[in-house]
């Protein structure tokens, strides 16, 4: 007959002649081949060696355990186990008092206060004030030019850099990523105005039309309230919702829009803006009609450019990376180049070239958002929120977990959010984390906020008294710059086939998200890959992973056959292991495969494998015990528990028993209270199931796996 064992009763059925000896551990070290230490003694361990990269090294560290087998019921009486955690009012009494404190409240929401009290003035302003000087250097040819993408005017794209920045400073978390202007959120603010403003003319003619400043300081207003109202909800978790794949292939689709929007400037030429659905695809039929209206003269202007800009990245900044930690600022080099050469000579004028044209001097006065265009532009928003929230939490949580600090995504929301709405009154875009800017501040040295408050007040020295020094420079100048800033986004395309062997679904989370965003919208290809990656996620959740295990020789370790060939079957055992969860919706699935296993593990002991199935029943002559593993369970719910029940009842039908070994916790509890016990002997390991079945046979018979 088969026996099936539960491991959490198991003790209710133990004999007295189960061995109880003392608990005993024993290490023997023979020239261990570890780098670590594994045991102290009295005496010096003999010398580690290290560990060949190329040559598995066989352990020489024996284990030697002798103890008696448990059943959960014996655990619990032997080793004082807490049936129900208890509610800890201390605990809660002394976190009320802390969040009561007023102190402790103001530091946590103004992050700066704590690490400028802690802030060491000697070793790290020094290293801020240099790494804020270079991040200037960087803001300014990149804001001037990702704000064009916006559809407002250069100077924005400075102001974007100043003042959403210090709120950000005050409240932010991340010590090193640089906030300021994105290509990626500039453009689906630009491709908003576009949709609602008035282009081609600045003034308002009616209570319907309204400039691009004003519709881009409404999306910053309402961005930056979405992301306080998150903040409040405490919806940090949200970044979880969209995976690493998923924001490749949103940010590489977005390079695309990005790359198409900026053809006009670059070649100089006269063509239509489109928005919607297939928007790429009619700009590039819109090209191919256009070309005969290519500008030779910002043609050649874009190729000098690109051919420097390539260049540095090339054979520059490779030898000058060997020699020091500052990067050439060849693009702000370019900028005053282009500016002087074009002021001079008047090149603009005589080659029907655009330029940045009119830049006002001084900081923008404090105006409010124009507010009745916010219920066209609620949902634009909330895509924006979120889309430049995930960006930058990636950023920062790069970051720290390469220079091991915490980062709060909760206390990230309000700074982001804090800075929009402070952004919104002062002519800014949506703001968010900028990669290339981020790894330069930390590489020359950046510690803390600080660099970014002395990035600020360079630009504002900058802003108040030499701004109008760029009028004269070229767009298309500006639109090589965007294109070679791209090239690490653009590339990441290239990922989808490695993504694609590591794992089938992440690619087509990647693919899917990617190809959508480059053939419809932005936001509709965010919709679709938040979908399908949850989707896919959820349904690898559901479905239980389960296989036989077998025992590999002269150990207690039990693996998958199928991936170990030295792994033995113990003659009449089936053991069978099940990870995940088993609920409501994979209930039947998980009995079926199970029982197809329990079928399928009868052909290890017997010849006839005719005999397994008759009318519809399991016939099992050969096997005695079936062990279910649920030590990797990590969810069930009353319908799996019941689903667990009719197995056991199945089997007990035909004379056998089964045996459990699960883990104290939630499902074991939820087990329990479900009676899944009551007939069952229940383990808490694998090897205490089989060495009861052993004691009580009287023997061991070990067979190999086919």
């Amino acid at each position: 007959s088969i026996k099936c064992v539960c491991v959490d009763n198991m003790y209710s059925q133990l004999g007295s002649s189960t061995t109880h000896n003392v608990n005993s551990v024993f290490l023997q070290m023979d020239n261990p081949t570890f780098e670590e230490t594994v045991l102290a003694t009295s005496e010096d361990p003999p010398p580690l060696t290290p560990r060949s990269k190329n040559t598995f090294l066989r352990s020489n560290i024996r284990v030697q355990i002798d103890r008696p087998v448990y059943e959960h019921r014996h655990l619990k009486e032997s080793f004082n186990s807490f049936e129900n955690a208890r509610f800890n009012y201390v605990e809660v009494r002394s976190n009320t008092e802390c969040f009561a404190c007023a102190k402790s409240c103001i530091v946590g929401t103004i992050p700066a206060l704590g690490w400028l009290r802690n802030y060491k003035w000697k070793e790290e302003l020094l290293p801020d004030v240099i790494a804020g000087c270079t991040v200037a250097v960087m803001n300014i040819p990149q804001g001037m030019a990702y704000a064009l993408l916006g559809n407002v005017p250069p100077v924005v794209g400075i102001y974007m850099a100043i003042f959403p920045v210090i709120a950000y400073s005050l409240l932010g978390t991340s010590r090193h990523i640089s906030m300021g202007a994105f290509a990626v959120i500039c453009l689906m603010t630009g491709n908003i105005v576009n949709a609602h403003a008035n282009i081609d003319d600045q003034s308002l003619h009616n209570a319907t039309t309204y400039t691009p400043l004003q519709v881009a300081t409404a999306i910053t207003f309402t961005v930056g309230i979405f992301q306080v109202g998150m903040y409040i909800f405490q919806l940090g978790i949200i970044c979880s919702l969209l995976s690493d794949n998923l924001v490749n292939g949103l940010t590489a689709g977005a390079a695309v829009h990005v790359l198409t929007s900026q053809i006009k400037d670059l070649f100089g030429m006269k063509i239509k803006k489109y928005s919607g659905n297939f928007q790429i695809v009619y700009t590039y039929i819109s090209v191919i009609s256009n070309f005969n209206t290519v500008n030779i003269a910002a043609t050649t202007v874009s190729a000098i450019t690109l051919f420097f800009l390539i260049f540095n990245a090339i054979v520059i900044k490779p030898w000058v990376k060997k020699r020091s930690q500052f990067p050439v600022p060849i693009e702000f080099i370019v900028i005053l180049v282009g500016t002087y050469v074009f002021k001079i000579w008047r090149l603009a004028d005589q080659y029907d070239l655009d330029t940045v044209g009119h830049i006002e001097v001084g900081l923008p006065s404090p105006t409010l958002p124009t507010l009745s265009i916010v219920p066209n532009i609620i949902w634009d928003s909330f895509v924006i929120a979120l889309v430049a929230y995930v960006i930058s939490i990636s950023m920062a949580l790069i970051f720290s977990q390469k220079l091991n600090y915490e980062i709060n995504t909760n206390q990230e929301l309000l700074a982001q959010g804090a800075g929009n709405l402070l952004g919104s009154c002062f002519s800014c875009l949506p703001f968010s984390a900028s990669l290339s800017r981020s790894v330069i501040q930390e590489s020359v040295g950046g510690r803390t906020q600080l660099s970014s408050l002395v990035c600020v007040s360079i630009l504002v020295v900058v802003i108040s008294l030499f701004a109008d020094i760029f009028e004269t420079l070229p767009k298309c100048i500006l639109a090589s710059l965007i294109l070679v800033a791209l090239k690490g986004v653009l590339w990441q395309v290239k990922d989808i086939v490695k993504i694609w062997k590591l794992s089938i679904s992440d690619g087509l989370v990647f693919l899917i998200t990617y190809l959508t965003v480059v053939l419809v919208e932005i936001d509709v290809g965010l919709l679709i890959g938040i979908v399908i990656s949850n989707l896919s996620n959820f349904i690898k959740s559901i479905k239980p992973n389960i296989y036989e295990m077998g025992r590999l020789p002269n150990t207690e370790i039990y693996v998958d056959v199928t991936r170990y060939n030295d792994a033995k079957r113990i003659k009449g055992i089936l053991i069978i292991h099940s990870s995940g969860v088993i609920n409501f919706l994979n209930q039947r699935h998980y009995k079926q495969k199970l029982l197809q296993l329990v079928k399928k593990g009868c052909t290890g002991f017997i010849e006839d494998t005719n005999l397994l199935t008759e009318a519809n029943e399991i016939i099992l002559p050969e096997l005695e015990f079936v062990i279910l593993d649920l030590t990797s369970l990590h969810y069930v719910d009353t319908s799996g528990a019941t689903i667990l029940k009719s197995i056991s009842k199945e089997l007990s039908n035909h004379n056998n028993r089964i045996t459990l070994a699960t883990k104290p916790g939630p499902v074991y509890d939820v087990l329990q209270k479900c009676g899944v016990f009551a007939d069952l002997l229940n383990f808490p390991t694998v090897h205490d199931a089989v060495t009861y079945i052993e004691h009580i046979r009287g023997h061991v018979i070990e067979t190999n796996c086919d």
